[in-house]
């Protein structure tokens, strides 16, 4: 069978090209092998239920483990609105996925099926099984994303903790180990102790350890994933410099390494014509993928995260636009938000956009709700800008100086710090539409300003934006600039600087800095 990269649903060895995956997997086996009760929470298409596909396989060929894995998607809603329907429904599930494999077992739980009426005999159903069985019996339900806010399935969850915490005290029998997989942290959820204690919540989930393996892939972790690919195409590839340039753009994010590889291979080499990748080949993949034309469901689910959310929207174009260094306080719903849908990450305590692709994908998402762009190019001659393969980028920069001096002289300063960055990048973006691309680059270490790389036919050109710190700050800026040029093997730069001061100058100015020219202009 052919191998090919896989960016849709389960991940299967022999089919599929895959990361080593395998530092991780034996991470969660010794939670398991420990006993533990810990939920899987990532965001989507995070390669969850591809994980504990791994280890449930792995599970199952150590002896004295039995896994059973189910999930909750697709089993219909009155499963949830009835405790009979639930219990007696968990038990048939847990047969139906032991009728091959162990069937002596499934035909044991069949005969309890009826019982089972409440959770008080679904529990007792659950001992006599455990005792019954050989193995020491782990538990995986995935997509509990589906029920985390039924409060059956709650009372279930308060069931098996109960029964968890008996059997530490030696009064009982239940699983091993307990693994729930889904987005949201089932441990926040909360269960009410009874219909009068509306007051009283309790946490259903609290007897849970902290899960804190990596999930995400490593450049190590990705290049086994190439070097198998290599091999099966019988071609050379500098493998790892390959994967350290995916890991660049995806920063490990389990679908995008895998789409980018398979954009690269299905999308782009066909169209080439050839076989071998490059270091190129990954750039051109990054840029189908932040295509304005294109999207995913993944893509779209993050643009209405944020559209739902008007305080992580804020947020995020704070920390996107604006450059913030915002402390990562998971306390804070609109930062825990951001890390639950896998938009923000905690990068040495501060808020950073979790990858280039995501951070890219906001960019053109929040220029494009900007309407104003329709009109920012009224009574400027497109000629100014460009020709048929050259951007006049200075031209560029004095057209926006003038468009800002004639329409936002009066505007108050919190309005153009907050919106000024904004205003220059829809002023660029139909400038470049359709022949040109440009690329904002993360910048975590320096909060006021950001670098935008805009390639037009075949030329590149690095625009710095800050804001006026005075002049210390602004040789510090210039060394940045020409540091920033040098990874381009740039000798021209061009800077626009927002300068807040009442008594500011629009002006601009050709700096010679060491052997870069740098065109600077004030707005």
């Amino acid at each position: 069978m052919k191998k090919r990269f896989n960016d849709t649903g389960l991940c299967i060895a022999g089919k599929h090209y895959m990361a080593d995956t395998s530092a991780k997997l034996a991470a969660i086996m010794e939670l398991v092998e420990e006993g533990a009760y810990f939920a899987i929470n990532r965001p989507r298409q995070y390669g969850k239920t591809t994980s504990i596909h791994e280890l449930s396989l792995a599970l199952n060929k150590q002896s004295g483990y039995l896994a059973i894995q189910i999930s909750l998607e697709g089993i219909g809603d009155t499963v949830f609105e009835n405790e009979v329907v639930f219990c007696q429904n968990f038990i048939d599930d847990l047969a139906y996925r032991l009728e091959r494999t162990h069937p002596k077992y499934a035909e044991f739980l069949k005969k309890d099926i009826d019982a089972a009426i409440s959770f008080k005999f679904l529990s007792r159903a659950i001992t006599n099984f455990v005792l019954f069985c050989q193995e020491k019996v782990v538990l995986l339900i995935d997509e509990i994303d589906k029920a985390s806010n039924n409060q059956l399935f709650l009372s279930f969850l308060g069931t098996l903790r109960d029964k968890y915490l008996e059997a530490h005290r030696g009064l009982g029998a239940t699983f091993y180990s307990v693994i729930l997989v889904g987005v949201h942290d089932i441990k926040s959820l909360k269960l009410k102790t009874s219909p009068e204690s509306s007051g009283k919540l309790n946490s259903p989930w609290n007897i849970a350890i902290d899960f804190t393996v990596d999930m995400s892939f490593s450049p190590q972790e990705i290049e086994p994933m190439l070097a198998d690919y290599a091999k099966d195409k019988g071609i050379e590839m500098a493998t790892a410099a390959i994967a350290e340039k995916i890991y660049y753009y995806t920063s490990g994010y389990p679908y995008l390494v895998s789409k980018i590889c398979k954009v690269a291979d299905e999308e782009l080499l066909p169209r080439k014509g050839q076989q071998s990748w490059d270091i190129g080949l990954i750039d051109e993949a990054f840029k189908y993928l932040v295509d304005e034309a294109y999207t995913t469901t993944l893509f779209d689910d993050m643009a209405k995260n944020l559209e739902n959310n008007p305080g992580l929207y804020n947020l995020v174009f704070e920390v996107s636009f604006n450059g913030k260094r915002l402390p990562f306080n998971i306390l804070n719903p609109d930062i825990n938000l951001g890390s639950l849908y896998g938009i923000l990450v905690n990068d040495q305590g501060m808020c950073r956009i979790h990858n280039r692709i995501f951070e890219q994908k906001i960019y053109s998402y929040m220029l494009s709700k900007q309407s104003r762009k329709q009109y920012l190019l009224s009574g400027m001659l497109a000629s100014r800008f460009y020709s048929d393969d050259v951007l006049y980028l200075k031209n560029v920069l004095l057209g926006f100086q003038q468009f800002m001096k004639e329409n936002y002289s009066k505007k108050d300063t919190i309005f153009l710090e907050r919106e000024g960055r904004l205003l220059f990048l829809s002023f660029l973006k139909p400038i470049i539409n359709g022949k040109g691309f440009d690329f904002k680059e993360p910048n975590v270490a320096e909060e006021r300003r950001m670098n935008v790389v805009v390639t037009f036919a075949a030329q590149r050109y690095v625009v710095e934006l800050k804001r006026w710190e005075g002049e210390a700050y602004h040789q510090k800026g210039l060394q940045q600039l020409s540091d920033y040029l040098d990874t381009y093997s740039l000798k021209e730069g061009f800077l626009l600087i927002f300068d807040f001061r009442k008594e500011k100058e629009y002006k601009e100015e050709l700096i010679q800095y060491k052997d870069k020219q740098i065109f600077a202009v004030w707005v």
